[in-house]
């Protein structure tokens, strides 16, 4: 199999308006409005005895990853930058926001949200809060992690270090391998 270099690069996105269902990457795909994120993100919140936040950020850096690994695989992707441009278009046309990842490396790095769907979502329906809400982001960028890597989702910790929910211009994170 060639591989594919980031000049290729084309996620294919479709849509069958007959079964009103979208593929991305050849896998069905589920697109929810940022109100909807909301509200499960505000259940996992509320959740403290099964500690909703976790399971939310394991389950999505489960699924990503997974769906991740899967294309580069597909589609031959080997090279670091190029998997990386390609879950960061991955993050956008999922409606998730626009992400740029900073610095990536097998140990950990640095990602920036410059538009986070969830926390835009969450301003609209509550206001601003104190603590951050991106628990789907937070386990997107462990499975962006673990696919581009090699590794399993659960290799790393994602933290949330400043928040456009909270007042900030952009979302940070700080990723740390376990």
């Amino acid at each position: 199999m060639a591989v594919i270099k980031k000049t290729e690069i084309v996620l294919d996105h479709k849509f069958d308006p007959k079964a009103c269902r979208h593929s991305l990457g050849g896998a069905t795909y589920v697109l929810h409005c940022h109100h909807y994120a909301t509200l499960y993100t505000q259940l996992a919140d509320d959740c403290g005895m099964l500690d909703g936040k976790k399971l939310l950020a394991e389950v999505s850096g489960d699924v990503f990853g997974r769906e991740l690994s899967r294309y580069y695989e597909c589609h031959g992707i080997e090279d670091i930058a190029d998997r990386i441009a390609i879950a960061e278009q991955y993050y956008a046309v999922a409606g998730l926001g626009q992400m740029k990842v900073i610095c990536a490396g097998p140990e950990g790095g640095e990602v920036e949200l410059l538009h986070s769907h969830v926390d835009e979502g969450w301003i609209k329906k509550w206001g601003k809060r104190d603590k951050p809400v991106n628990f789907i982001t937070c386990g997107y960028i462990a499975g962006v992690f673990a696919a581009v890597f090699d590794r399993d989702p659960r290799t790393y910790q994602v933290g949330e270090t400043d928040s456009i929910v909270t007042g900030a211009d952009r979302s940070k994170f700080q990723v740390v391998a376990r």
